[in-house]
């Protein structure tokens, strides 16, 4: 499974293998259908160098999967994983390959491969025909249509994608010593001659490219729960509030909002990100944000509140507890947030993994009363709803 890429059209600095998708992260869904099956005699991952999400992810794992260092490119990643089988793996050997990004393989689909390929002597791949009408045009911005393409005999290359261990990896041997990098593994085999076999499989074995995708991808999950099994929904607040000190700015949601004045606080005293970490806590049954990082805590000093929601959204995963959305309410006579409030959305929506319509932000003020009213600090209250998919 190549998994080193980080996602640029995803839309955020997470990678998409890592986001969060029905209390489980994307690359969790994608395994499952293999960890599952006693037909398959082992797993390797490729991984990006320094990944710092996948110790999360394995910690969770029902079975130990192998890893090994990804390349610049998906033929690399799987190039690397195959060399790594090469003291474990026969020439005749059966290799599937499959997208980090597909977590909604149905099991029946990667049966069916398995069985429609057992006796064929290259392999193949799930593909689902072409079923769109096709247009061609220049491939950035808006352009006028050059011509429309006929789709007849036309397939969108899906995964697994299924090879002989030898003939696989000296396809894409040869590919790399050629200075050419297939951008599936069926192209790599075209390459050498060889005619892999298209298996027909399901539309919904969808790759997450956006952070739209997810929602489709929730749903085509969430159908394949037998009824009975609603997911639970749990509801959490938080509360902060700090104390106005020296400084020239202060942090919201991740945002650095030029003022006057800073905050006095051990982090870097973000009210937002702090509320928002009781209520996720709260939701979860976790206690509060001072239980996991203590404010005498010198590791903590000036830190960033960013990590503390990743932590925290750590501890969620962990549990298969994912994000439904987050309302949020900032006190305070300044500074005003009207300029500020779309950026902080989209930080928050960011580290809660969920597109930006799940996330609300609303200021107000206290009419002039009591110390908020006074210009002495400001505070935060956020709400959070929880999904269960356990």
């Amino acid at each position: 499974m190549p998994a080193a890429g980080t996602g640029r059209r995803f839309g955020t600095q997470l990678p998409k293998q890592y986001a969060a998708l029905l209390g489980r992260t994307v690359i969790e869904w994608a395994l499952a259908p293999f960890i599952t099956d006693k037909r398959c005699a082992g797993i390797v991952v490729a991984l990006a160098s320094g990944d710092p999400w996948w110790p999360q992810v394995a910690a969770r794992l029902s079975n130990e999967v192998a890893t090994v260092a990804g390349g610049d490119k998906r033929s690399g990643s799987v190039l690397n994983g195959l060399r790594a089988l090469g003291s474990r793996a026969d020439e005749r050997d059966w290799v599937l390959v499959h997208d980090a990004a597909r977590p909604c393989l149905p099991p029946a689909d990667l049966t069916k491969l398995l069985r429609e390929l057992r006796d064929e002597e290259t392999g193949g791949l799930l593909a689902a025909p072409g079923a769109d009408t096709l247009k061609y045009g220049p491939p950035l911005g808006a352009s006028a249509v050059e011509r429309t393409v006929d789709r007849t005999g036309l397939w969108r290359a899906l995964t697994p994608q299924m090879f002989r261990f030898g003939a696989l990896r000296r396809a894409l041997e040869a590919a790399h010593d050629a200075g050419r990098s297939p951008t599936d593994e069926s192209q790599a085999l075209e390459w050498v001659g060889a005619r892999p076999l298209l298996v027909e499989g399901s539309a919904a074995n969808m790759k997450v490219t956006t952070a739209q995708d997810l929602v489709v991808a929730a749903a085509i999950l969430s159908s394949r729960h037998p009824p009975g099994t609603e997911q639970a929904m749990r509801i959490g607040s938080g509360f902060d509030v700090h104390c106005f000190g020296e400084g020239d700015f202060v942090m919201l949601g991740g945002v650095r909002i030029p003022y006057g004045r800073g905050v006095i606080a051990h982090s870097d005293g973000d009210v937002i990100l702090h509320a928002l970490c009781d209520a996720l806590l709260g939701a979860a049954g976790l206690g509060d944000i001072g239980q996991h990082f203590r404010d005498d805590d010198p590791q903590w000093r000036g830190a960033d509140s960013q990590g503390f929601v990743r932590g925290v959204m750590a501890m969620l995963s962990a549990r298969q507890l994912a994000v439904v959305n987050a309302d949020i309410t900032v006190l305070a006579e300044a500074p005003r947030l009207a300029q500020h409030r779309e950026p902080i959305r989209l930080s928050i929506a960011t580290l809660l993994e969920v597109t930006p319509e799940c996330v609300n932000v609303k200021a107000t003020t206290t009419e002039k009363m009591g110390f908020l009213g006074r210009g002495e600090g400001l505070a935060a209250q956020a709400v959070v709803l929880l999904r269960s998919s356990g």
